[in-house]
């Protein structure tokens, strides 16, 4: 059986580094905001090349606390991807703001920035791009709308460690940006962690406090801050395993480059090529009109699959007031989209089988 994604498998090439990196943080005596985090902070805003990293208790908390540091209005209102995972929506709603859906480009997975202006009202502050699957979104245009309009861009990039765009990292692209390092990413923890990235000197410090119970010294509280910090252990395991991230970003986009040119079926629609080095493929999405007899198919075949996302936000009942709107487009790519097994652990083999099942894959009614 070829997993979608075993973790068990993919940390077990960084045996040493975890088991010194968590020995480390034992033996210390110090396990919430110490040297670990500085240090990981530090060295993720070199890899970056961003001024500041903060360090979060996870993704959502990093998009989260960027979105209150900003102190827009209350209800103000910011644009995000239709199709996006529901965290992206969460933040909005979490720090007091209206999410506005934005129709994806059907190629691209990724906001459109053709859409933008039309769903901008006078309450709007900010566009919260979703680099989705890997890849970055079109970010010229999307920084043009902003500009013209006076908006905060909050990039969302929980899945894309190492993508560049126009030779520019991920998390560099916008105002600020919000990281994940849930297990299954490309640079993953071994728990829930997150960062904030931003060359804002003033936001960086607001954001220290708001991580921090609002506070920068012991019982002094400042700000009606939260308790989301990176803790050592989990700050110590990412600085080891940020060595291996580019590493395993080409390993990704080897099998990306083998899938899209050997998957030959008529009915699968394949992500876009045009960026295939820019992009860190956290995951290889596929199209297909009858998804669910096409997963059947492969796990018979000894594949597994996975979907990203099987329900769009506004079918989800957390936003059942959004259930009216007309977004054609995401409705359709959640009823069609397959992830297919892509990791550095897979070896050249288990590549070629999914290749080959899926190209004998028959045509389903």
């Amino acid at each position: 059986m070829i997993s979608f994604l075993d973790l068990k498998r993919l940390n077990e090439r960084y045996r040493e580094t975890i088991l010194s990196a968590t020995s480390r943080v034992a033996l210390s005596g110090w396990y919430i905001l110490g040297a670990e985090g500085t240090a990981f902070e530090q060295a993720f805003a070199r890899y970056t090349g961003a001024k500041h990293c903060i360090g979060v208790a996870n993704g959502l908390e990093a998009l989260t606390l960027t979105l209150k540091a900003w102190a827009f209005p209350p209800d103000s209102e910011v644009l995000v991807a239709s199709n996006a995972y529901i965290a992206s929506l969460l933040a909005v709603t979490q720090a007091g703001l209206r999410p506005v859906l934005v129709e994806p480009d059907p190629r691209t997975y990724n906001l459109d920035p053709n859409r933008l202006e039309a769903a901008i009202t006078d309450r709007t502050r900010a566009i919260l791009p979703v680099h989705l699957y890997g890849r970055c979104c079109d970010m010229a245009g999307i920084r043009a709308v902003a500009s013209r309009y006076g908006l905060k861009v909050l990039e969302d990039a929980a899945q894309a460690h190492g993508a560049r765009y126009e030779g520019q990292m991920a998390g560099t692209l916008g105002h600020a940006a919000g990281f994940s390092f849930y297990p299954t990413k490309n640079l993953g923890a071994l728990g829930d962690a997150g960062a904030i990235t931003t060359d804002d000197d003033q936001l960086a410090e607001q954001l220290r406090y708001w991580r921090n119970y609002g506070s920068g010294r012991k019982y002094v509280n400042d700000l009606p801050g939260h308790n989301s910090r990176l803790d050592e252990m989990q700050a110590a395991i990412l600085l080891g395993k940020l060595d291996f991230l580019d590493a395993d970003n080409a390993r990704r986009r080897e099998i990306a480059s083998y899938y899209l040119t050997r998957i030959t079926h008529p009915d699968l629609v394949l992500p876009p090529a045009d960026r295939l080095a820019d992009d860190c493929w956290h995951l290889f999405v596929v199209r297909h009109p009858n998804r669910e007899a096409m997963r059947a198919y492969l796990l018979e075949e000894g594949i597994q699959t996975d979907v990203h996302y099987p329900i769009p936000p506004h079918r989800q009942q957390a936003y059942a007031h959004l259930a009216h709107l007309s977004l054609p487009v995401a409705d359709q790519l959640h009823r069609e989209v397959v992830s297919l097994p892509l990791n550095p652990t897979l070896t050249d083999e288990e590549v070629e089988q999914v290749v080959r099942a899926i190209n004998q894959m028959p045509s389903f009614a």
